[in-house]
């Protein structure tokens, strides 16, 4: 029997972004630090519908993850999941790293300056190959911060803001 996970508690790991392959395998962009545990076979992913992939296997191909999985069986299977959000329980997943966050942790955080001038509020982080940015909405529009010890000094989760120390450019309006 399937052990069910309070909805609430569930945090997305990845996206599916296309399909490999004529057997269905999907390209994943991956939202987790922890892409050997979140995809490792047997593994149970969420689907956005309240069903579950089982992960049969998963491997990097040309810098993308490829996941193979138990209920796709052929391509016109893994076309359906094309942008699915794939989730799993946050509770077995908690960063053992404290200078590490979960997206959901950051989204919702009020930015500010360090003398505590309100910039915005984080929307969402993206996961690019340059590396983690910051999605901050702000009157007048969306701002992208380069998620950096530098940059963001502060991240203050109890406290709801995190503080960015941004260079010269980064807040002007383009």
């Amino acid at each position: 029997m399937a052990v069910e996970h309070d909805p609430s508690d569930l945090r997305v790991v990845g996206r599916v972004v296309k399909v490999h392959g004529l057997r269905g395998e999907l390209v994943v962009e991956p939202s987790t630090d922890d892409v050997e545990t979140r995809f490792a076979p047997g593994a149970r992913l969420r689907l956005p519908d309240g069903g579950f992939l089982t992960v049969l296997g998963a491997r990097w191909h040309s810098g993308r993850l490829l996941l193979a999985a138990e209920e796709v069986t052929d391509r016109d299977a893994a076309e359906r999941l094309r942008r699915a959000e794939l989730s799993a329980p946050a509770s077995d997943t908690a960063p053992e790293d404290p200078e590490e966050f979960h997206d959901h942790q950051l989204e919702g955080l009020r930015v500010e300056l360090a003398d505590g001038t309100v910039i915005g509020t984080v929307t969402a982080v993206d996961h690019g190959a340059g590396g983690d940015l910051l999605v901050v909405d702000r009157e007048g529009g969306e701002l992208l911060v380069p998620f950096v010890h530098a940059i963001v000094p502060t991240v203050d989760v109890p406290g709801g803001r995190v503080v960015l120390d941004p260079p010269d450019g980064l807040l002007d309006p383009e």
